[in-house]
């Protein structure tokens, strides 16, 4: 396939007018080497990578947590329809049987046509601070166990690319320093504080779930999490951008703290989205979705009823230029779990996930 015409979203944030070639679902660098020769012409269009989401827990009437390898399939159909090609389905605070029926999900679904690639499992919880636990059910909460870790990731053949951990909690710091070079240890569902959080970050966690969300707010005496993570140059941040979960002022301001290269974009969505309002499950509990918000019925917030691509969107009207939206969507969340040589931009060698919009960000076409 030869894609012409199209203004190509470049790894330095500039969009140039060029040929992309595709072989075998790979960017190739010439079209000698293009057996196909079907033509897709993109005149007047941008060219920018396949999304890749890390976090979310379901879509479309399915939730990963549903142990469904069908309803999982439907998820990576309705993702891929959506513009995310590259997706970590996120499972929820639940015992460890549950998580591994869960887990086993994922070999059913490996290569679904027309479906998002599985690049690896988001595990939030059991983890957590029970004081910030969020839409988790505390029962299942538990203490950071390296062993329950381990037989959960061997179980999916090492597929777990992030876990959730609160800092504070006993045995936090243990499970940092035993298993930092095994997955990405992501901070979030805590009350930790600075010092608690930085000393989590000196010893490898370089990750925060979800900022904002279930964790202190950022004070001028105690900066918390948030500040921990603005000080630590290797931390990642993700961000709900749905226009529900953080003012847009605040989506500005954290771009502005964190530059284009540390805030990845999640839609953290659930299994409300794409779907008409009404009731819905998350981790076991009920979950009324109204035009887009998603709540329990103590009015937490619980997951988002957005795509990642529409999030994306959102953050472009909220302000934050294009170039820095899309690499918050597609390239710093393939670097923070490890895939960026993979996947999350348009060069020679990485897969061919191609997505053709307008100027307006408006989906025209998904390759």
């Amino acid at each position: 396939m030869i894609i012409k015409n199209g203004a190509v979203f470049q790894e330095d944030g500039t969009f140039q007018v060029q040929d992309l070639y595709v072989e075998n679902h790979k960017i190739v660098a010439s079209e000698a080497e293009v057996t196909d020769k079907t033509v897709v012409d993109a005149a007047g269009l941008k060219v920018i990578p396949g999304l890749v989401d890390i976090h979310s827990h379901g879509a479309y009437g399915h939730d990963f947590s549903d142990a469904d390898v069908e309803g999982l399939k439907t998820i990576l159909k309705y993702e891929k329809s959506c513009g995310i090609t590259s997706y970590c389905p996120t499972s929820m605070t639940l015992p460890k049987e549950e998580l591994m029926r869960i887990f086993a999900t994922l070999e059913g679904a490996k290569g679904v046509e027309g479906g998002a690639a599985v690049r690896g499992i988001n595990m939030e919880g059991p983890f957590l601070d029970v004081n910030k636990k969020g839409a988790h059910l505390e029962e299942h909460i538990r203490k950071p166990d390296v062993g329950f870790f381990r037989d959960l990731n061997e179980s999916c053949g090492n597929m777990v690319k992030l876990v959730t951990l609160a800092a504070n909690v006993e045995g936090a710091m243990e499970f940092i320093d035993e298993l930092h070079d095994e997955t990405c240890i992501s901070l979030g569902h805590t009350g930790a504080d600075y010092e608690t959080s930085a000393e989590a970050m000196r010893r490898g966690a370089h990750h925060v779930t979800h900022l904002y969300n279930a964790m202190m707010p950022l004070a001028h005496r105690d900066p918390g999490l948030i500040g921990a993570a603005a000080d630590d140059s290797e931390c990642m941040v993700e961000l709900i951008s749905d226009g529900l979960h953080i003012h847009p002022s605040v989506v500005r301001a954290t771009f502005r703290i964190f530059g284009d290269e540390r805030v990845v974009l999640i839609s953290d969505s659930m299994m409300a989205t794409g779907m008409e309002n009404g009731t819905y499950e998350l981790g076991g509990q009920e979950v009324t979705m109204k035009d887009r918000k998603a709540t329990l019925k103590n009015g937490t917030l619980a997951g988002s009823a957005t795509n990642l691509f529409d999030c994306m969107r959102m953050a472009v009207s909220f302000g934050i230029p294009l170039g820095t939206a899309i690499f918050a969507a597609t390239r710093n969340p393939a670097k923070s779990i490890g895939i960026y040589d993979e996947v999350g931009s348009l060069s020679v060698g990485k897969e061919a996930d191609i997505l053709l919009v307008t100027d307006e960000l408006e989906l025209r076409q998904v390759i």
